[in-house]
């Protein structure tokens, strides 16, 4: 049902990176300047910020590309999305409404570029697929660091950047000429440059960032050695790239007049790829994401909000903003009341928790790809985690490497194939690093964090222990806040069907859930 508004309906920017967690310049501010952030420059994020809304505890819905994006495009929980919940073998229902279809049932051009919906089948349904995608310049801003590393020398770094974010703008251009007269747009700017693999030593070679500036500032079970460093700190370059990429879009939205009537929203799907304890986790590395928000005239800027996000929330901000009712059927609370309020700070008392969750991420060969099922609860003091399936392996099968005696195949191997062990977690230098140091005395206990099997229940100490190194789940005195956090967790599962606590058979362990193609 379309609201009747006497305003002009504003266009709607989501510019939403693939595998971008909270890396951007304008949290140094909240963090403090010993972190990673301190040594980022996101301009144009930091320009949305400053401009709007910067929000502290915003998190995916789940750590993995196609869940999160069907609770961000229905409004609903993953676990509500029929196939929708998992990744490979992931097939859109069309009985869901999607908030992109519900605005162009209301008036609006809708379009994407790069990444939208995807492995799931049809490809980009819920964004209308194939009839909404924009690519008229090509996609190679996907592969950013290897497609500059090739072309710097014939152009220069400077001058092969710019000719990837040209890409970047004619995409735009072409989805903006093809707009009808006096319409308003939703436009969704997916680059995946994020998402591995990026160029080796790319960080320093495109950007600057200099690897050892890292040293001292890496999670507490990531090893602070050369090679991880310089893989974190070329994802930094890459988050540098998408900022560059905003940019891009901002000046051409800006050029055209448009800039101020269109709500901008700036985030990513999960946290950083190829890490133990990032993408597919539901630690703060795994889950918790920028975000921030800018709409001149209706959102007060330069505020700092701390309320608890989940980013399927965005889907029911979206449609008031165009002018519609968001369906019943949709579990997200729309943010505009928090957007246009003009305090910081912790502005609705009542959303002061998120629950996040996964079940199966990537294919592998054996127990007929069963999931990882786990469910959290994040709050300002604590995280609490249920890990539905303990005799199981959270990075994925091991194919025989949680032996420390077992010989790993080449570092070149595990640096590309993902598929080849710990399948759950993208293959980098990093994790070609730790495998092959695992059975080191002092980095032993580092790979059982971050690849080993893990008890059903975690709760960790947020504000003395934020890199989750000791679970206190079992010590005597938590006793009474494991009891409240789980029965907060229970009820929202319950009050939004999670087949893992309402359901004798739960659906996500058998097949079409457990099998790669349906």
């Amino acid at each position: 049902m379309v609201v009747e508004k006497s305003m002009n309906k504003p266009n709607i920017l989501f510019a939403f990176a693939d595998d971008w967690g909270r890396y951007a310049s304008a949290y140094k501010e909240v963090e403090g300047l010993d972190t990673l952030n301190s040594l980022l420059n996101t301009p144009n994020f930091d320009r949305v910020a400053e401009e709007g809304v910067l929000f502290t505890n915003a998190f995916a819905p789940a750590p993995s590309c196609t869940p999160c994006r069907s609770s961000i495009l229905s409004g609903r929980y993953f676990w509500e999305c029929g196939l929708g919940a998992i990744l490979h073998g992931a097939v859109w229902d069309d009985s869901i409404p999607s908030y992109p279809l519900l605005l162009e049932d209301a008036g609006y051009h809708i379009g994407f570029s790069y990444k939208a919906w995807y492995p799931g089948r049809p490809r980009n349904a819920p964004y209308g697929g194939e009839r909404t995608e924009y690519k008229s310049a090509g996609y190679s801003f996907k592969k950013f660091s290897q497609n500059v590393t090739q072309l710097k020398g014939r152009y220069g770094v400077e001058g092969a950047k710019e000719k990837l974010l040209e890409e970047v703008t004619k995409n735009f251009d072409t989805f903006l000429q093809a707009r009808p007269e006096g319409r308003p747009f939703c436009y969704w700017f997916g680059p995946s440059n994020t998402h591995r693999e990026w160029e080796k030593g790319s960080g320093k070679d495109l950007w600057g960032l200099n690897p050892d500036d890292l040293k001292g500032r890496l999670p507490g079970y990531l090893p602070d050695v050369h090679e991880v460093r310089e893989d974190v700190c070329d994802y930094m370059g890459e988050a540098m790239a998408f900022d560059a990429s905003l940019g891009a879009i901002l000046d051409k939205l800006e050029s055209i007049g448009e800039l101020d009537n269109t709500l901008v929203v700036v985030s990513g799907d999960h946290g950083i790829p190829g890490m133990p304890r990032g993408k597919c986790n539901l630690y703060n590395e795994g889950c918790e994401i920028a975000l921030a928000v800018r709409w001149p005239g209706h959102v007060p800027a330069d505020r700092v909000v701390d309320d608890f996000v989940n980013l399927m929330d965005l889907a029911p901000t979206f449609l008031e903003a165009g002018g519609v009712q968001p369906p019943a059927c949709m579990s997200a609370k729309s943010l505009l009341p928090v957007l246009t309020s003009e305090k910081s700070g912790q502005v609705e008392p009542e959303r002061d928790f998120v629950v996040i969750g996964r079940e199966r991420h990537g294919p592998t060969a054996r127990d007929h790809n069963l999931p990882y099922p786990q469910r959290a609860i994040r709050t300002k003091d604590h995280l609490y985690i249920i890990n539905f399936a303990p005799d199981r392996w959270p990075a994925g099968d091991p194919r025989g490497l949680d032996d420390p005696d077992a010989t790993p195949p080449p570092y070149e191997v595990l640096e590309k194939n993902t598929r080849f062990c710990y399948a759950d977690m993208d293959a980098s230098p990093t994790k070609a690093w730790m495998i092959h140091h695992r059975g080191e005395k002092h980095i032993h206990p580092l790979f059982e964090l971050g690849f080993g099997k893990r008890p059903r229940e975690e709760l960790y100490d947020m504000q003395n222990d934020p890199d989750h190194l000791h679970n206190l789940a079992h010590e005597p005195n938590c006793k009474d806040v494991i009891q409240e956090l789980k029965y907060r967790l229970n009820e929202e599962l319950r009050s939004h069907n999670d087949p893992r606590i309402t359901e004798k058979k739960c659906r996500f362990e058998n097949p079409p859930y457990t099998n790669e193609r349906n």
